[in-house]
């Protein structure tokens, strides 16, 4: 049945979704803070330990996204569990969850601190040796970090999942004052470098770990985790979280390994160019992309509070609601990143400026960021916001080989294509311009696959 006379009443109110969303916005800024935080700081140990810290960042956000993945895959089945009034087993899900976390988290911290330097010089090739030197401490102080950001993200993922986002945002405003506090005294104040911004990471990670760890254990939440260290794992549990963990564990690995090869590609373009004229496109590049990412917290947030509603209809075995809230939640993420990006268009040719880049730069910078804002609307809540809905219902396979398709061949293929000399030497602006064309082909797939309704033939529990 598509719904029950049960599930005829609305799972959850305007207001329900209110508390769940904005805290959630809140909570992706903060998050985004914290890696701000860092590069601006570690700028006065110089550029060593600046390029060090970056090469690093860019491992520890694809570990942080199999993290991610994890706790998607633990919140989709406690919502289901919650949807259909099974508490007992809701919480006996959030325990494998963490189980799984702390199991995968333990294995890639091994990982990296055992063959941290060859991981290294394998995905970046040559480093200077001062570089190389600011890595190796920082690798080594952000592996250790790891359990406890799986922790982190298993606990944030199950209080989303029970409706309550305002404890994962608060959570993040704590690790942002402890390592921001870390930091500048270990920066500025001892002169550590790599190692004061990795001992700020591993801080606050603990502390986050530490709260929300003991707030989840509470006997007066509708899902805690009891018996913590009694050992007992559901096998049938764990596979339904890992149906849907793996697979956007794997889409979001490749996603940005992908992102690192058009990197690479945006790094070529400097070489052999007078970049006074030109212009720089590896800081139009970042510029870009620190700003494109500012403007896509409304959609992000509005995806992770997906997780929590569709997969409680989808438990409820109420296929109605499940449309209903996907298409009202649609629409506040159109709406707020509407807003976002027509601020964007209007304001870019003042904001760039700011940045102090050279005027070939900051002109490269507003066309791009022009470009971005117009397909953004359009564009990034169907390719981004609305396969959450799908993945919610089970559909986690689907999206992740359209999501992989897409990426190599329109992301990938396409930025070679459009950007490279050999290609039409669009250079930036075709890299991003192959981007965008990622977001038309994945969001036009998700809405058909979405519109014709077989992503509710899907079963997780």
């Amino acid at each position: 049945m598509e719904s029950t006379a049960q599930a005829s009443k609305p799972i959850f109110s305007t207001q329900d979704l209110t508390r769940l969303i904005i805290p959630l916005v809140v909570e992706q800024l903060l998050l985004m803070t914290v890696g701000m935080a860092d590069t601006m700081m570690v700028t006065a140990a110089g550029e060593a330990v600046v390029s060090g810290v970056s090469l690093v960042d860019n491992i520890n956000i694809l570990i942080i996204n199999i993290f991610s993945a994890l706790s998607t895959g633990g919140a989709v089945v406690v919502a289901q569990y919650l949807g259909r009034r099974e508490p007992e087993n809701a919480r006996s899900a959030a325990k494998q969850l963490l189980y799984v976390a702390l199991l995968a988290a333990l294995f890639l911290t091994g990982v990296a601190l055992l063959f941290r330097g060859h991981i290294l010089r394998i995905l970046f090739g040559d480093i200077s040796q001062d570089v190389m030197d600011s890595a190796l401490i920082y690798f080594l102080l952000t592996a250790a970090a790891y359990p406890f950001i799986a922790v982190y993200n298993a606990g944030a993922a199950l209080f989303r999942a029970m409706g309550n986002s305002k404890v994962s945002m608060t959570n993040s405003l704590i690790v942002n004052v402890v390592n921001i506090v870390v930091n500048a005294v270990l920066i500025y104040g001892f002169h550590m470098g790599a190692a004061g911004a990795g001992i700020g990471t591993l801080a606050s990670r603990i502390v986050a770990a530490a709260i929300i760890g003991v707030m989840i254990t509470r006997p007066t939440l509708q899902v805690y985790i009891e018996d913590l260290f009694r050992p007992n794992l559901q096998w049938r549990i764990i596979r339904f979280i890992l149906r849907i963990g793996i697979p956007a564990g794997i889409e979001n690995g490749m996603f940005q390994i992908g992102k690192l090869l058009v990197l690479r590609l945006v790094t070529s373009f400097d070489i052999g160019v007078d970049l006074a004229v030109m212009g720089s496109a590896v800081a139009a590049n970042a510029i870009c992309n620190s700003i494109a990412s500012l403007i896509n917290v409304p959609g992000q947030a509005v995806g992770l509070s997906m997780v929590t509603v569709v997969g409680r209809c989808m438990g409820a075995r109420d296929h109605d609601q499940a449309v209903g809230y996907t298409r009202k939640l649609m629409k506040v993420a159109y709406l707020t990143m509407g807003a976002s990006c027509l601020c964007l268009f209007l304001v870019a040719p003042v904001l760039v400026p700011l940045f102090n880049l050279t005027p070939a730069t900051a002109a490269i910078s507003i066309q791009v960021l022009r470009w971005c804002a117009v397909f953004t609307i359009f564009f990034w809540p169907m390719s981004f916001t609305m396969p959450n809905a799908l993945r919610a219902a089970g559909d986690a396979k689907f999206t992740m080989m359209v999501s992989l398709l897409s990426m190599w061949i329109c992301r990938i293929g396409l930025s070679y294509l459009l950007g490279s000399a050999w290609g039409l030497g669009l250079r930036l602006l075709g890299v991003w311009l192959a981007m965008f064309c990622d977001w038309v082909v994945r969001g036009v797939v998700f809405l058909i696959r979405f519109l014709r309704g077989k992503w509710k033939e899907r079963q997780v529990i």
